[in-house]
């Protein structure tokens, strides 16, 4: 992933925050030898330091691909929006000349896979993905016993990726000038679009940031 410096994460909390905010990815993995990797969509569970949690059906493909290679990455994508040529042509350009871009924030996590099939195990991996997914309960507990939940635990396996690398990036115009930034956020504010307010949020958070630290 390209990553320019105006667009690298301000620090290790940036990412980790918005990890912990987007708890939906896909894991992909490349095998040995593979034409093209195994990519999967699935929720997770992260820890805010180094480890991620999930789980999928015994019978999906990946389970191969990772015997063959326990290497994996999650990607996970958010806040992304499209930027019309108007709103960012530079100061001075005709608006018709502008160069449209896209905002979005990516992190990417890589990390060696265990993967989970003892039922004792699996059962408190669950629970805590039902923990984070569904605080107000309203489940029974999950357990290896011969329950309804104990007797599906043989249909699924589980993973905890230990994360070893990170690539993480937030493009949200850090290239450009302050005030233009703070106009094209009023755009965003105005358009109301699918993701225009998180990526508003985003652009105005690390524009504050900077913006401190420069003046320090």
């Amino acid at each position: 992933m390209l990553i320019r410096p105006h667009d690298a994460a301000l620090d290790d909390e940036e990412w980790r925050a918005f990890v912990c905010e987007h708890d939906f990815g896909q894991l992909i993995a490349a095998g040995v030898g593979r034409s093209t990797p195994v990519i999967v969509p699935v929720h997770f569970v992260y820890d805010g330091e180094s480890t991620v949690l999930l789980h999928l059906a015994r019978a999906n493909p990946i389970w191969e691909a990772l015997a063959e290679n326990p290497v994996a990455v999650l990607a996970i994508v958010g806040a992304y929006t499209y930027i019309p040529t108007d709103w960012n042509a530079n100061p001075g350009q005709p608006v018709e000349y502008g160069v449209p871009t896209s905002y979005y924030a990516a992190v990417q996590l890589t990390g060696m896979c265990d993967v989970i099939e003892d039922r004792q195990t699996l059962a408190a991996l669950l629970e805590k993905q039902l923990a984070h997914f569904q605080p107000e309960g309203g489940h029974a507990p999950v357990t290896a016993d011969d329950t309804p939940y104990g007797r599906q635990l043989p249909a699924i396996r589980g993973v905890r990726l230990t994360i070893t690398e990170v690539q993480a990036k937030f493009k949200f115009g850090g290239n450009k000038a302050a005030e233009h930034q703070r106009t094209i956020a009023e755009h965003l504010s105005q358009r109301g679009a699918a993701f225009d307010q998180e990526a508003r949020r985003h652009q105005l958070r690390r524009l504050e940031r900077k913006t401190s630290s420069s003046s320090r």
